[in-house]
């Protein structure tokens, strides 16, 4: 339609207390990002194990260099923003579909902890501070990075990396990410209930 005006859609978040639990109120993501205010996302890691040593691998997405904050770095296997109203699992399986084509159960997914994060950052010339309670999950697929379903607005590419020289290489800064090592601890401690 011509001189139609084109309204970006906004995504709204809970405020949540220090322990994840909604306030009641709500925020559009880039004011929560942009004033800090506190809200809530889903962490799920993707692991199998080696075929050949039995080792833990763990999947990384590779974010799309068009994203607003880390573009090009490596992440979390598949992370998102909780939508007000919806709690931390369903979001997560919603993420795992949208973002790399996988659908589970919610058995399937391993609860690790729970993390808060604060910090602050300039993208894209513009102030980013990141405040939110994250609920860590690990989730067990045996499936070839040529077999995820991509969604290329978020995800650039996907790669298994042995489990311990991820945790090397986020620890030395010898690949691009936005991995924190606190939380890969966590995901140690859920891969030794696996590893006994």
């Amino acid at each position: 339609m011509a001189g139609a005006v084109l309204f970006e859609k906004k995504e709204w978040l809970d405020i949540v207390d220090e322990k994840g639990v909604p306030t009641g109120q709500v925020v559009e993501r880039g004011i929560a990002h942009a004033q800090g205010i506190r809200h809530r996302t889903a962490h799920v890691w993707i692991c199998r194990r080696n075929a050949q040593t039995g080792r833990p691998k763990i999947l990384l997405q590779l974010r799309s260099r068009t994203k607003d904050s880390y573009p090009g770095c490596y992440d979390i296997s598949s992370a998102g923003h909780i939508p007000a109203g919806v709690d931390y699992i369903p979001s997560a399986l919603r993420e795992l579909q949208e973002e790399l084509g996988v659908i589970v159960e919610p058995e399937a997914l391993h609860y690790c902890g729970q993390r808060t994060i604060h910090y602050e950052e300039v993208f894209r010339g513009r102030p980013f501070v990141d405040n939110q309670i994250s609920n860590v999950y690990l989730l067990w697929l045996d499936r070839d990075e040529q077999d995820f379903r991509l969604q290329a607005e978020e995800v650039e590419a996907v790669r298994w990396m042995d489990f311990e020289e991820c945790c090397h290489n986020v620890s030395e800064n010898k690949i691009p990410h936005c991995i924190r090592m606190e939380e890969l601890d966590m995901l140690r401690a859920g891969l030794a209930r696996f590893f006994r």
